[in-house]
């Protein structure tokens, strides 16, 4: 099983700025002083091993969107597994075409945390959607799923309302608590203190587990709540979790806004012996440098707060592959 990231901000999409790139080379060329890099192999070396993420690359700026697929995945084309249709779902759609062509009819099932306008943003660029023959399922346990889905295609919001759309498209309302078989996965969803509500998945395949669990607000001193949340992570080999907020900001003048912190992201995982926490949904004030600060100051709270379990600490950006 894999993970592909194709939107990791929350709230709001996010674009890198002519400041930011130009802040970022002048970094680089200042580390670069005294070096030779006067071969391509040099250089390549120096920007993928001397040069921090932060200054190399960027986390990415599209709200949610993350595939789920399984190995092999490019042999058996037909089937796929998306959470969330944050603007990362263009690329997304791109992509598929990329793969596998608008020829070949393919099924994908949507899972919906909520219907905030930063997880349905991508819906209407999502390229498959305008594709005869693809059959387009979208999961969700909100009462208003297709109302939402429809309404913000509807004008004058958009040019292209939603009865225009060329692929077959499906609304499935799940049962938060009741475990379905979706595409060979294991799919139970379990309800989040978010407005409006939102859901987590628990997707299992074949001995793997990974939990998608974004806009969700945690209060650990409500022990029931917390222990409910360890047992849905329990044993996952990756939690894709809202981290959001630093903890300050989480238990203060962000509290009640919805969101999780880094610090209860570790906590969770370690109680439920979770093999990797990814950290998810980041702040859109934040920039590179501060979210690669959060994943060091993570990474240090896990090694001095650890037991007997190790749990790996990662901070997803637009691109990341993840093999499980």
């Amino acid at each position: 099983m894999k993970l592909r990231f194709w939107g990791t901000r929350g709230s709001i999409p996010v674009a890198i700025t002519a400041p930011q790139i130009r802040q970022k080379l002048l970094t680089a060329f200042t580390q670069a002083i005294g070096r030779t890099l006067d071969t391509e192999d040099a250089i390549t070396r120096f920007v993928d091993q001397q040069l921090g993420f932060d200054i190399s690359g960027t986390f990415g700026g599209h709200s949610s969107c993350v595939e789920i697929a399984l190995e092999n995945d490019n042999e058996k084309p037909g089937s796929h597994i998306i959470c969330d249709m944050g603007s990362g779902a263009r690329p997304l759609g791109q992509d598929m075409l990329a793969r596998f062509g608008p020829a070949t009819p393919q099924t994908y099932h949507v899972f919906m945390s909520h219907l905030h306008w930063d997880h349905i943003m991508g819906f209407p660029f999502f390229a498959p959607v305008y594709i005869p023959g693809n059959r387009i399922v979208i999961h969700g346990c909100h009462a208003e799923l297709e109302h939402a889905f429809r309404r913000q295609q509807a004008e004058p919001s958009f040019p292209v309302t939603f009865d225009h759309l060329a692929a077959t498209i499906e609304f499935d309302i799940l049962t938060p608590g009741e475990t379905c078989c979706i595409d060979d996965f294991t799919v139970t969803a379990k309800k989040q203190l978010h407005g409006g509500d939102s859901y987590g998945y628990r997707f299992e395949h074949r001995q793997k587990v990974v939990v998608y669990s974004t806009d969700s607000e945690h209060r650990l001193e409500q022990i029931a709540e917390r222990d409910a949340f360890v047992d849905f992570f329990h044993n996952a080999d990756a939690v894709v979790f809202d981290a959001m907020y630093s903890l300050a900001d989480a238990i203060s003048v962000k509290a009640d806004w919805g969101h999780s912190s880094n610090i209860v992201g570790v906590e969770l995982c370690q109680a439920a012996c979770a093999k990797r926490l990814v950290m998810f949904h980041h702040e859109p004030a934040y920039n590179d440098a501060r979210i690669v600060q959060v994943l060091e100051e993570t990474r240090r709270f896990e090694e001095i707060t650890r037991e007997d379990h190790r749990v790996e600490i990662i901070s997803a950006w637009d691109g990341l592959e993840l093999d499980l």
